[in-house]
């Protein structure tokens, strides 16, 4: 019995040290070593950062920032916001410290709270990463008024200038605005590629006659560039009633001043917009209204991409032509709108690989491939496809006319799905073409061969088809289908019938009205040369 006492004192004795000992631990907590920050680990961060900015980095392009950021050709993800800071926490967001990188140094972020249940309080997205910025260099930076009297050729020179010697930017004529811009050339084999114009104001060309001298034959002119691009919604206003040689005496609102300045004008009329020997030309939303002569000319470029462009002038204005291609390759031109004096869009000699579609036509002359061999000379135009274009009240569709006395070869083309509504003659082959009083009678041509007409539908007032070829050279390969072109009865026109003078072909469905002076099969003893041989 006293061992089992002693045994139950000895456990009671370790039971009562064991409870002294947690006493005092407790009593240890309660000290200040042991006293928690209230405060987040980030905190502290947080206070330094508060009230300190990030400076931004600005692309010094002029002496002044631009009023308006121009449109840019591939908008990023947060386009139409304006310039917005990467990161914008949303009003519901919680106050979460985000990394700092002052002074080059890098802190982590803590974590949020998890939530217990629903989405709670979700950490924003982490911000995309920085993007660098295109300079931009605005006409108004470098002095231009835009007040539409001001002389701004100087102003328009300069920002191209600093443009230049940027490489990859941005010029910038803003809107709202009218800039008076005498003859200049924005050239460049000197010029640094990839060069965007934002054309988001109005150009307008001189009408004194001391503007051009003796005559020039461009007004805005871009050569020898790489990567240009020319958008926007602005205007190119080429005045050019000041040139335009009709002119209605009984008209009320000519007045005196208007005909002395009109005999002051030089004969050589200016195009409103040039592009010459350029790779990669980009023309995208503009308008050119009223050039004096051809609107938009391709010459000696290649790789061009014309679209959303609207081209506008006068049915009665002399030689207006709406785009003109020469000695140009791998051209596509779509989605654009041409009304103007003359061809809608006119094809020269050497151009190639040439794709036309979505197009409005009219007023005008149609869409032409020549006139080609003027003057005895060798023209060659190839691979070219022009679909799905409506034509309304044009004097032609689709031609391909040569002079007389050229040498040479128009080959593979193709014509479909093209809709025309009270045109005088849809289709037009013209190896005689002539717009002189008179024109010498010769035997060489250029060589007409492997036309394809297919699907091209509506009314005519004069003539549904004239092929007109060469005796010496006769066309060959020409091919019809669904073709289906009814009359019109327009008051002063005499309806006429399909023509054909030595051209040969096939017809491979029927057509309306029947089109039976085609020669089916290929010319005797007509041994074409190819392409390669003869351009």
């Amino acid at each position: 019995m006293k061992l089992r006492a002693k045994g139950l004192g000895l456990l009671l004795l370790l039971v009562l040290l064991a409870l002294c000992s947690t006493i005092e631990v407790s009593e240890a907590r309660r000290g200040k070593h042991w006293r928690s920050s209230r405060s987040s680990p980030g905190s502290s961060q947080l206070k330094k950062g508060k009230g300190k900015k990030s400076s931004s980095r600005r692309q010094h392009g002029s002496t002044r920032p631009s009023p308006k950021p121009p449109v840019s050709s591939t908008p990023s993800s947060g386009a139409g916001k304006g310039n917005q800071s990467p990161y914008q926490p949303s009003p519901n967001a919680p106050d979460i410290p985000r990394p700092s990188t002052a002074n080059g140094s890098r802190h982590s972020t803590p974590k949020p709270p998890t939530p217990s249940c629903g989405k709670g309080h979700q950490q924003p997205s982490q911000p995309p990463p920085a993007t660098s910025q295109v300079a931009v260099f605005n006409v108004v930076d470098f002095g231009a008024k835009g007040d539409g009297v001001t002389d701004d050729t100087k102003a328009f020179e300069g920002a191209w200038a600093a443009a230049c010697n940027q490489g990859p930017s941005t010029v910038l004529v803003p809107p709202e605005l009218e800039f008076l811009v005498g003859p200049i050339s924005f050239s460049g084999p000197y010029c640094k590629p990839n060069i965007v114009f934002q054309l988001e104001g109005t150009i307008l060309a001189p009408t004194s006659a001391k503007s051009w001298g003796s005559g020039l034959l461009q007004w805005l002119e871009f050569t020898k560039l790489s990567g240009i691009v020319i958008q926007g919604s602005g205007i190119i206003n080429g005045r050019g009633q000041q040139w335009w040689t009709y002119s209605d005496p009984e008209d009320e609102d000519d007045d005196d001043t208007y005909d002395v300045e009109f005999e002051r004008m030089p004969q050589i009329k200016p195009t409103a917009l040039r592009f010459y020997g350029s790779f990669n030309v980009v023309v995208a939303g503009i308008t050119v209204v009223n050039s004096s002569q051809c609107h938009l000319k391709f010459d000696n470029c290649q790789g061009v991409m014309v679209h959303d462009v609207t081209i506008s002038s006068p049915e009665n204005s002399l030689n207006t032509d709406g785009i003109h291609l020469q000695n140009s390759k791998d051209v596509s031109i779509h989605h654009t709108n041409l009304a103007c004096g003359d061809d809608c869009i006119s094809i020269q000699t050497g151009c190639s690989n040439i794709n036309i579609h979505n197009v409005n036509c009219g007023p005008g002359h149609g869409i032409s491939i020549g006139g080609l061999g003027r003057d005895n000379t060798k023209a060659c135009v190839s691979n070219v496809t022009v679909r799905d274009v409506n034509m309304f009240r044009t004097m032609n569709g689709v031609r391909i006319k040569t002079w007389q006395g050229g040498v040479g070869l128009v080959q593979d083309i193709r014509f479909s799905n093209i809709q025309v509504s009270e045109v005088q003659t849809p289709i037009i082959i013209d190896q005689f073409y002539c717009d002189r009083s008179t024109c010498r009678n010769q035997t060489s041509a250029v060589a007409v061969s492997g036309v394809q007409y297919e699907n091209i539908r509506g009314t005519f007032t004069i003539k549904p088809v004239h092929f007109a070829c060469s005796d010496s050279l006769p066309c060959s390969g020409i091919s019809l289908t669904g073709v289906q072109l009814r009359p019109v009865q327009v008051p002063h026109y005499h309806l006429n019938n399909p023509f054909c003078w030595q051209a040969f072909g096939e017809l491979y469905t029927p057509t309306v009205p029947p089109i039976a002076c085609l020669q089916i099969g290929k010319p005797a003893g007509n041994n074409l040369q190819s392409y390669d041989d003869i351009c």
